[in-house]
């Protein structure tokens, strides 16, 4: 039986080494020139070196053009085409993860964030723990249709005030928020808390000047990087001053929702329209004041790239923004 000899030194051990980890290299080179190349998945970015970026909900694009119906690719392209910077996904219950994923590589178009208008019927203040269960399922997937399509966040509404008396129903969606937080963390998203006409954290019977406390208080007490506020300016400035607000809330405004309102006829109206009375000037000093850098999306009557064309351009002036 023949056996094989060690080298005796280390030179002769080196050059053995050496010698089997070159062969090693050309075999894996080699290799590597035989087999298939597998494409990177695409990346979409949105625009850089920009303090506002400017967006739109995915409801407000049309969805029929011509007699057709049109597919989420050309819809979100249509976002680009009236010059937004990005999507606010909020059709997400209707896709997939991987759908929301292909459909932004395909189209080339940033979605930012995703929202579940279903978060009005299953409510994360309901009473019933199945309809809590549903809610923060809900409120999952979002996070992972975000994730997927490269955004950072999802905007909810928390509940309803008819659910029970505020301390109640306040702790209902805060253990739920709580249950859904490592997963948030785990793909960096944030939960968002949309300030909205429910009842919760303000009081819907009185008038102007009241204060954001109800709501810092809520978004304080989860200690939490990952759960903050996508402010909506018109929401509240029946109820509040913005430009305070956006300076209370500071660091905890992350995102922004952007619609008209008129106090003088107490309805909401195109942005800077005629009727308009949100303090506009106000709101960009605030803004300033706070260091916001981030996201800022339309929620107005929509349409084709035209009536989407005049949004974003009613957006640049109430933001001083170049058109």
């Amino acid at each position: 039986m023949k056996t094989t000899t060690a080298p005796q030194n280390r030179r002769e051990f080196l050059t053995v080494t050496l010698a089997s980890t070159t062969l090693g290299a050309a075999s894996i080179g080699l290799a590597a020139e035989s087999a298939p190349a597998i494409a990177a998945p695409a990346v979409v970015r949105p625009p850089t070196g920009k303090k506002l970026l400017l967006a739109t909900k995915l409801s407000m694009i049309a969805r029929e053009a011509e007699g057709r119906k049109l597919t989420v690719v050309e819809r979100l392209r249509m976002a680009a085409q009236a010059g937004f910077d990005g999507v606010d996904f909020d059709e997400a219950a209707g896709y997939t993860p991987e759908q929301v994923r292909a459909a932004v590589q395909e189209s080339g178009v940033f979605v930012h964030n995703a929202i579940n208008h279903e978060h009005w019927n299953k409510r994360l203040t309901s009473p019933k723990p199945e309809d809590r269960a549903q809610a923060r399922a809900n409120l999952e997937h979002c996070l992972r249709v975000s994730h997927a399509a490269g955004g950072s966040g999802v905007l909810i509404v928390v509940g309803r005030g008819e659910d029970g008396p505020a301390e109640e129903i306040e702790e209902r969606c805060r253990q739920e928020i709580l249950a859904v937080l490592p997963l948030a963390a785990s793909l960096g998203q944030h939960i968002l808390v949309e300030n909205v006409w429910n009842r919760m954290m303000y009081d819907h019977d009185r008038g102007p000047e009241q204060s954001p406390d109800r709501f810092i208080r809520f978004v304080d007490s989860f200690r939490s990087p990952w759960v903050g506020m996508y402010y909506d300016l018109g929401n509240h400035w029946k109820y509040g001053q913005p430009a305070e607000w956006i300076r209370a809330f500071g660091h905890r405004c992350v995102k922004l929702d952007v619609k008209g309102f008129s106090r003088a006829k107490n309805k909401f109206t195109d942005i800077t329209s005629a009727e308009d009375d949100v303090p506009w000037a106000e709101i960009r000093k605030a803004l300033a004041d706070i260091h916001f850098h981030g996201w800022a999306t339309c929620e107005v009557g929509g349409g084709n790239v035209q009536r989407l064309t005049q949004v974003r351009q009613q957006m640049q002036k109430a933001f001083g923004l170049e058109a």
